[in-house]
C-alpha cells in the first residue's frame, strides 16, 4: 500500500472513531426527548408557552406611585424590574431624606431588594428613583449623576422639579389606588 492510501485509510479511520463517539454519547434512553412518544413532545412544548404568559402581557409598563415630598404630592412612577417590583412590596413607605454628595437625596430601606434581572446599567438623571445595592438605600436624583453604575438600579422617576427634590426631608410612597 502507498502512502497515499495508508493517509486516507488514517484519515477514515478517525472519522469512523469521532462518529462512533458522537454516536455512543447521543442519550437515547426512554426518558430523553429523542426516544419519547409524539404525545409526550406534545406536551412540554404546550407548557412552555403558558409558563412565558404568566408574567403581564405589558412587562414594560410603568407602574404608579403616589408619593409626598413634605406632605406634597408628586407624580411618579416605577418601571417594572425586578427590583421595583420587590420595592412595591415594601409600600406603604414614609422616609426621612437626608442629602448625599449635593446630588441625591437618601433613606435606608427595611430591608434589601433583589438585585437579579436587573438592566443594563445608565447614569442617573434628576428625578430617578434607584436603589444603591452595596447600602441597601434609596436615592433621589436631583442632579444628574455623573456615570453608569452596575450597582445603582433606576426603579423609577419621580416628575418634580429639581428644587423642590433637593430640599424634601421626608418622602412617602404608597401603592396608587
Amino acid at each position: 500500500m502507498n502512502s497515499a492510501a495508508l493517509r486516507a485509510l488514517a484519515s477514515a479511520a478517525t472519522a469512523a472513531a469521532v462518529l462512533l463517539t458522537v454516536a455512543s454519547c447521543t442519550d437515547t434512553s426512554p426518558a430523553s426527548p429523542s426516544a419519547t412518544s409524539s404525545a409526550r413532545q406534545q406536551t412540554p412544548t404546550a407548557e412552555a408557552p403558558s409558563d412565558r404568559n404568566t408574567a403581564p402581557s405589558d412587562r414594560n409598563t410603568a407602574m404608579d406611585i403616589r408619593v409626598t415630598l413634605d406632605g406634597r404630592p408628586v407624580d411618579a412612577t416605577l418601571n417594572d424590574s425586578p427590583a421595583a417590583r420587590d420595592f412595591a412590596e415594601l409600600l406603604p413607605l414614609s422616609l426621612d431624606l437626608e442629602d448625599f454628595h449635593q446630588t441625591e437625596r437618601i433613606a435606608d430601606l427595611p430591608r434589601r431588594l433583589t438585585t437579579s434581572g436587573a438592566p443594563e446599567p445608565r447614569a442617573p438623571k434628576a428625578g430617578d428613583l434607584t436603589y444603591y445595592a452595596p447600602w441597601g438605600n434609596l436615592a433621589l436624583f436631583y442632579r444628574d449623576g455623573d456615570s453608569a453604575n452596575p450597582d445603582l438600579l433606576i426603579l423609577g422617576h419621580i416628575d418634580a422639579d429639581a428644587d423642590r427634590l433637593a430640599g424634601a426631608d421626608r418622602i412617602t410612597i404608597e401603592a396608587a389606588p
